[in-house]
């Protein structure tokens, strides 16, 4: 009996003996410090089991470092919302953590070395618990600055960075994601104010000034964009690109006054730019100025022969007829030189001589086009060969110049029937 006794009270405390190694061992691990492993490692599954055997109710359980964890988790995730809750819980819990200063490994002392020591000793900086605290709050608070812009939540984006103090400054980019914020807002005025800040703060960052430029654009602050923007090119070096860009922007807002002052100060920096010419050509084109843009197309033409063919038409249009031909006369395009020509004879009512370029017209199945094979049928008609107008009329097809091929047709029959018809 007493045998029976013993050996059970033996078997109860091996078994408490082993339960209490059993929790003992389970204590030792460090399922946090694994959980941070797993993610770091992109295993979400087992960061995720190991995260759940952390013990909340553990004396050693650190909440705010917990919670940290669980937002990287949840972010990685994707899962943004759960991802600032735990942010926002681990913000609280480092609030009132309580921070104590690491410890320090002493070496083995020698007799020949205890001064030494002693001056190390010496040499260390005092442990500030609320300098750790603000540098962990500025962590936390960083991080959860990303989680709200994924949400598009711009207010809680930029409060954030303003509760992470100079941390939240520390960077030229993160004063353009406060401006983008503020614009997204429509709270404009303290968009400029966050460029200008970090503008003063990082004078070397040209970002800055570039996006100071598009948001007066958008606002339609023109001249204040002008300004910007050379303020820009200044900083990153002047090319003919970046004056041609505003200049597109300012014509693409109507902006016409603006755009011609801005390309006539970049032709005298650019001289040698075609496009440049091209551009302030049409501006004082939308003004009826057709003589200024034949000139500056020509001048345009001598950098770039791609718009010889611009500076033909519009001396054509300007009524400068044997410049116009001058001009035709350097086109080494022979299809594209013949019907610029057939266009300024028909500007100059030229007829005989359309009907002369017949044979280079057939050499090159240009008469494939419905508009030369009028223009010639046209120009037989107002020679009065109307034999020779209405054979050409017969090949057209196209619906609009059939139309008026008909009309000839009616004043032909006038013509013959009644010569006085046609004086």
């Amino acid at each position: 009996m007493i045998k029976n006794i013993l050996l059970t009270l033996s078997l109860l405390l091996l078994m408490q003996s082993s339960l209490f190694a059993q929790k003992q061992s389970e204590d030792m691990v460090d399922h946090l410090a694994l959980a941070t492993l797993m993610i770091y490692d992109a295993r979400y599954d087992k960061a995720q089991e190991e995260l759940a055997l952390v013990n909340k109710k553990s004396p050693k359980f650190d909440a705010a470092k917990y919670y940290s964890v669980a937002a990287v988790f949840y972010s990685e995730q994707k899962e943004t919302k759960k991802a600032i809750t735990s942010y926002k819980k681990a913000i609280e819990a480092t609030k009132v953590k309580k921070f104590v200063a690491p410890k320090i490994e002493t070496k083995e002392k020698y007799l020949f070395s205890i001064a030494s020591d002693t001056q190390e000793k010496q040499k260390v900086a005092p442990f500030d618990a609320q300098k750790k605290r603000q540098e962990k709050l500025s962590e936390l608070y960083m991080f959860i600055t990303q989680e709200y812009y994924r949400l598009k939540d711009y207010k809680n984006t930029v409060a954030s960075l303003e509760a992470a103090q100079e941390r939240g400054k520390s960077r030229a980019g993160l004063f353009t994601l406060r401006a983008e914020c503020y614009y997204k807002l429509k709270e404009y005025s303290q968009a400029i104010e966050a460029l200008n800040d970090g503008i003063t703060r990082f004078p070397d960052d040209a970002t800055l000034l570039k996006q100071k430029f598009y948001y007066f654009a958008d606002l339609k602050l023109y001249q204040a964009a002008i300004d910007a923007a050379k303020v820009y090119m200044a900083k990153v070096g002047v090319s003919s690109a970046e004056y041609i860009a505003l200049s597109q922007m300012l014509i693409s807002a109507n902006q016409i006054e603006s755009a011609i002052k801005l390309l006539e100060e970049s032709k005298l920096k650019f001289p040698s730019d075609a496009k440049i010419g091209i551009l302030l050509g049409h501006m004082y084109l939308k003004k009826g100025m057709k003589n200024t843009t034949a000139h500056l197309f020509e001048e345009s033409s001598y950098y770039d022969k791609e718009y010889l063919k611009d500076a033909v038409e519009m001396n054509r249009r300007a009524g400068n007829n044997l410049h116009a031909l001058y001009l035709n006369a350097q086109n080494i395009d022979k299809v594209e030189k013949l019907k610029q020509k057939i266009a300024i004879y028909l500007n100059a009512e030229e007829y005989r001589k359309i009907i002369g370029l017949q044979k280079a017209l057939k050499r090159y199945k240009m008469l494939d086009d419905d508009n030369l094979r009028y223009a010639l049928a046209y120009s037989y008609y107002m020679a009065g060969d109307y034999t020779n107008a209405e054979n050409q009329l017969k090949f057209i097809s196209d619906s609009e110049l059939f139309s008026k091929a008909t009309v000839i047709r009616k004043n032909i029959e006038k013509c013959t029937n009644n010569t006085l018809e046609c004086l």
